[in-house]
């Protein structure tokens, strides 16, 4: 008898366990190792494409690769990305700032309003992303808020509203193409009150195709809220997670990820579907989480609401960044 099956008898023995027992156990962790040891390996090809993607989202990604035999349960799930160090910290809090300019400022109308098919409300935005050595560049997005795709974005080294326009026109071009119309009649596109948006070109390329104009009052980031909420996601689950060495690199990471959120990425926002998927639907989505706070509107300041800062501009904006 080997020293290796001596062992084991008197280890067995000792704890009151046949050998058999012993195997099976070990042929049982074998095999638990292994499925936990691909499901890993799915985690870290998924996050790299996108660094920042939550627990949850991971969760339902890998169910629908491997399947309920493999993948856990969402709590040992949970205790599976803790044990190998793939849990998330917290994300950071950044800021943008503020512009005034000349143009007329348009109403909001989609206060409670809700769409119920692609194409019927746009919201744009635009926000900064930092490159090394101090520069900073501007993604310019175009979200169809039924769906959350991503129809329209441009990278630039500038907030000019030529580059505003160029992701609109993405956005316009996959419209026609679902239409077979240049007539986008019915649609409401909604944005901050930035010059960008306010602008003569902007506004006559929107009317030209018939889209009604909507815009922010109150300068709060709820007022855009899925346009912020779409910032929020490729900021904190790809940008801030890596280091753009120049805007080309930057491009090049960016474009990547928005493929992988409009075609990847599900969202809870639409029943955890893909964006590509549901821009195919009609008929109101179903939202799979729950509002758990409930926020008081009235400020500390008397009532009065402070103004918040636009998304759109940084210190020294002004009327140069037209066409």
């Amino acid at each position: 008898m080997s020293l290796h099956k001596t062992n084991v008898s008197v280890g067995c023995r000792l704890f009151g366990h046949c050998r058999q027992a012993y195997y099976q156990f070990r042929s049982d962790f074998t095999a638990l190792y292994a499925r936990e040891m691909k499901i890993v390996e799915c985690i870290n090809e998924i996050r790299g494409e996108d660094p920042g993607i939550g627990g949850y989202k991971l969760w339902v990604m890998l169910k629908s690769l491997l399947g309920d035999e493999i993948v856990p349960g969402r709590d040992s799930f949970y205790h599976l990305l803790r044990r190998h160090c793939l849990m998330l910290p917290p994300p950071k809090a950044r800021h943008t700032t503020n512009s005034n300019h000349r143009f007329h400022k348009w109403k909001n109308k989609i206060k409670g309003f809700v769409p119920t098919a692609p194409n019927q409300l746009w919201v744009s935005d635009i926000t900064y992303i930092s490159l090394e050595g101090g520069d900073v560049c501007y993604l310019h997005l175009v979200t169809d808020a039924y769906s959350h795709k991503i129809i329209g974005w441009a990278l630039a080294d500038s907030l000019r509203a030529v580059f505003t326009m160029d992701a609109l026109l993405q956005a316009i071009s996959q419209a026609k193409v679902m239409y077979g119309s240049e007539n986008l009649n019915g649609l409401i596109h909604h944005s901050d009150r930035g010059v960008q948006y306010c602008c003569d070109s902007y506004v006559n390329m929107l009317q030209r195709h018939n889209i009604t104009i909507s815009m922010t009052e109150d300068y709060k980031p709820t007022d855009n809220a899925i346009a912020e909420r779409v910032n929020g996601i490729i900021k904190v689950e790809s940008v801030y997670r890596r280091k753009f060495t120049d805007i080309d690199h930057a491009r090049s990471i960016i474009g990547k990820y928005i493929d992988f959120y409009n075609n990847r990425r599900p969202h809870m926002s639409i029943g955890l579907k893909v964006p590509s998927q549901a821009h195919k639907e009609v008929g109101e989505q179903k939202k799979t989480w729950n509002n758990k706070k409930k926020y008081n509107n009235v400020s500390k300041n008397g009532g009065k609401v402070l103004p918040l800062p636009s998304r759109t501009t940084c210190p020294g904006e002004s009327e140069s960044q037209l066409p």
